[in-house]
């Protein structure tokens, strides 16, 4: 459990000053004890290098705790004592006594614990409310996971809308643009007879991870080399035709998702001017899914569809579109009704698999500590540049 105490110093006087802190003396025999109970506790590095650092920034942070008033009582630093040796797998007193086994005086470990329990008390007060994050920033680290590798592929796309009385002219269309194999051909086949928005850019849909596609798609993109234009895809309302245009393996892990969160409003029209008008005047009203319900009030429950479904689980069309979304981003692409129907989709957020048992309030508590320690560290480093310290 613990390593052999070290050998004692005996250069110097052990009371006499080894440190000074901003005229605050750490004396040899602190120095010893701090040694000793790094030693003892198998702590990493050098143990007199550690301890003087050590001591150093407890001198600063015991004064900081002091400068704004905070007083550490006896009873919080029993329980944390309590705390510490519950780490080691000892009770309290078995803990107190392989320290003074070991040369190190009890004092020593109630100075210890006084500091940590006083700067965490200090860091909090001064920094809790700068760490809390928000909630879209809750929403970013639930959708990280770094478990899983992936690729990521460069696509193209033409979406032909049909309606019954187009079903056959978009099938020949269809079939005619997959033949294309050339770059430029393709892109001009988009500009002139997609429906998505990518057709002002020649249906590039840029460089997608291949797991945000629809799962059924991803054998069919994969077959595909670089040039290379798939067989025309069926879709609710529409006819797909995608293009590959690169493959690469991704330089970090991609994210898997257990379930995709979205919204669909329905507008009455189709791909008519006014209800393009409509969808577009929603997109700048709306900034996350929940502001569709005040779109939606007033109206019939069936305007207003909000989903949270496995990738696996989601219409294709619709997940086409959303791999195509960042969480907040808008489509005004896909129809229903035999294309009378213009489908406002947003996508809301994708929760990655290995946090999909993580409460949003376990994610939470995460970021803060995580936060906090980083304000806490830095804060430190101030209260040293500012110190005046001289080693004996």
């Amino acid at each position: 459990m613990f390593a052999p105490a070290p050998r004692p110093l005996h250069a110097q006087s052990l009371f006499s000053p080894a440190i000074t802190v901003n005229d605050e003396v750490i004396t040899n025999f602190e120095l010893e004890q701090r040694i000793r109970f790094m030693t003892l506790l198998r702590a990493p590095g050098d143990p007199e290098e550690r301890a003087r650092e050590e001591l150093i920034d407890d001198r600063l942070r015991n004064q900081a705790v002091r400068d704004a008033g905070i007083t550490v009582t006896d009873e919080q630093v029993n329980v944390g004592i309590e705390d510490y040796a519950a780490r080691t797998q000892l009770s309290t007193a078995a803990f107190i006594d392989a320290l003074g086994e070991g040369g190190v005086a009890p004092e020593t470990l109630r100075d210890f614990i006084r500091t940590s329990l006083g700067w965490r008390e200090l860091v909090r007060g001064r920094f809790l409310n700068q760490a809390r994050p928000s909630q879209e920033e809750v929403d970013r680290a639930l959708s990280q996971d770094q478990s899983s590798g992936g690729v990521s592929v460069s696509l193209a796309e033409v979406i032909i809308p049909i309606t019954p009385e187009t079903l056959g002219q978009a099938e020949e269309l269809a079939r005619q643009i997959s033949d294309i194999q050339d770059y430029a051909t393709f892109s001009d086949a988009a500009a002139r007879f997609s429906a998505a928005p990518t057709r002002d850019r020649g249906g590039d849909l840029g460089w997608l991870a291949l797991n945000t596609l629809p799962p059924a798609l991803r054998p069919t993109i994969l077959e595909l080399t670089p040039g290379e234009t798939s067989a025309p895809i069926p879709l609710p309302n529409a006819i797909a035709v995608f293009q590959m245009r690169g493959i690469r393996e991704l330089p970090v892990p991609a994210p898997r998702y257990s379930t995709i969160d979205y919204a669909a409003y329905y507008i009455p029209g189709g791909r008519s001017p006014e209800a393009l008008a409509t969808a577009a005047e929603i997109a700048l009203q709306v900034d996350r899914c929940d502001d569709l319900y005040g779109i939606a009030q007033g109206q019939p429950p069936e305007v207003l569809d909000r989903e949270s479904r496995a990738p696996g689980e989601i219409p294709q069309d619709i997940a086409l579109e959303l791999a195509k979304l960042d969480p907040g981003e808008t489509s005004a692409t896909l129809t229903r009704a035999d294309g009378q129907t213009l489908v406002f989709l947003m996508l809301c957020g994708r929760t990655a698999a290995v946090n999909e048992a993580a409460s949003r309030d376990d994610v939470a508590s995460a970021l803060t500590v995580q936060r906090l320690e980083s304000f806490a560290e830095s804060y430190l480093q101030q209260l040293r540049a500012d110190a005046l310290i001289i080693e004996q």
